[in-house]
């Protein structure tokens, strides 16, 4: 199975710019959480480390597209550097703003900008695969690597930044953060005999692809639903641990949750593929649906973990579809922009698809909360049918 990641890697440069890139956005799964960690133990309140988790978070989700469009703009190179520097800055002042005990205003500031200046990591580096690969066979193997590498990034990145803060000190596991994504987004962005050129505009270049939106949509709805229903699985599956009086047990069946997604991507990128992208994605849908379904009904803590290492299958297989499928309508001059719409409608669905389940918890318990994420899986499932097998080249 491994052969098919083998010979990719064998591509020239490509082992050291997704290196690179699985360096830089290690960070995305730990800087959130790290702020968490040190605003709550040095200022006690949980709510406003929450407030400022949430800005950051809100700033990189509402610039992603703009971010995406400059990266096929100027380059990778220039762009990458530039934020992941300005990225760096604003996270130290954030850090030394809460240590100091500034005014609560400087660290909220802190937090914006850092946030907004989040480098496209994971989607230039998809565009890369993109462009240096001339087998186009081999980019569905190309982004499933990336999706099991995502999922590495959220196993790994959490359970580090959680055990510096907690058993070194609070601003260490921010610093960790801060180090990775500055070498790794610094050493990717350097290479830049693998990059995509950039696509300048000139006046003989005539005008700029338009970005095919009646096929964009659809693939962007079924991000926004899954972004809702990972947010919602999160929340919930933390209250039924401490329901059933295992809370330190939260972290660990999430981890399960997504190995299953890991083991899933691995085979996927491994198997060629006859089905057509648009049937994946809508089987991939339903699996997720399916998943979702049963979790209600579980009642100990032993039995959620097979069930959600089963329900993890149909993640990483599902994300893999909507990035293909990105990566086969939206032209080459706005690829990084397409993928930036994608990122952006999955950071959208998280917020309130977690606020909603836990409004459910408190009402009802957390195996009522589990109707969250089947909603938003049905409605997942609903727009994957509005994808079609037509050419999308020339939707406009």
């Amino acid at each position: 199975m491994f052969d098919s990641y083998g010979r990719l890697l064998q591509v020239p440069g490509a082992f050291r710019f997704s290196s690179a890139a699985l360096l830089g956005r290690l960070q995305i799964s730990m800087v959130g959480l790290g702020i968490v960690l040190l605003v709550s133990a040095r200022t006690g309140s949980y709510g406003l480390a929450g407030l400022l988790s949430a800005a950051y978070v809100i700033a990189d989700a509402a610039l992603a597209i703009v971010k995406g469009s400059l990266v096929d703009r100027v380059g990778q190179g220039k762009v990458l550097a530039t934020g992941i520097s300005v990225w760096g800055a604003a996270l130290a002042a954030l850090m030394l703003t809460v240590e100091l005990e500034w005014p609560t205003w400087t660290p909220y500031l802190a937090a914006v900008v850092a946030g907004a200046f989040v480098p496209q990591v994971g989607s230039s580096v998809r565009a890369r695969w993109s462009h240096v690969l001339t087998d186009r066979g081999q980019v569905g193997t190309a982004y499933a690597l990336e999706a099991v590498l995502d999922e590495v990034v959220f196993v790994i990145g959490p359970i580090v930044v959680t055990l510096l803060a907690t058993l070194w000190h609070p601003l260490a596991g921010l610093l960790v953060a801060l180090v990775t994504g500055l070498i790794g987004t610094l050493t990717y962005a350097a290479q830049t005999g693998t990059q995509p050129p950039p696509q300048t505009r000139h006046a003989d270049s005539g005008p700029r692809p338009r970005m095919p939106w009646r096929a964009v949509v659809p693939v962007a709805i079924v991000c926004l639903a899954l972004g809702a229903l990972f947010g919602a699985a999160e929340v919930t599956t933390v209250a039924f641990s401490e329901e059933e009086g295992s809370k330190g047990l939260a972290g660990v069946l999430l981890a399960i949750w997504s190995f299953g997604s890991l083991l899933a991507g691995l085979v996927t990128g491994a198997v060629h593929w006859r089905s057509s992208l648009e049937t994946r994605l809508r089987i991939g849908t339903m699996a997720m649906l399916a998943a979702m379904a049963p979790l209600a009904f579980v009642g100990h803590v032993t039995l959620m973990a097979p069930v959600l290492l089963l329900g993890g299958l149909s993640i990483a297989p599902t994300l893999i579809s909507t990035m293909m499928l990105t990566e086969q309508v939206v032209p080459r001059a706005r690829l990084t922009e397409g993928m930036g719409i994608m990122h952006t409608a999955l950071v959208a669905g998280v917020a309130p698809g977690a606020t909603l389940a836990g409004l459910v918890v408190d009402a009802r318990g957390a195996s009522w909360a589990y109707a969250v994420p089947v909603a938003a899986g049905l409605v997942a499932v609903l727009a994957a049918q509005a994808t079609r097998g037509a050419d999308y080249s020339s939707a406009g």
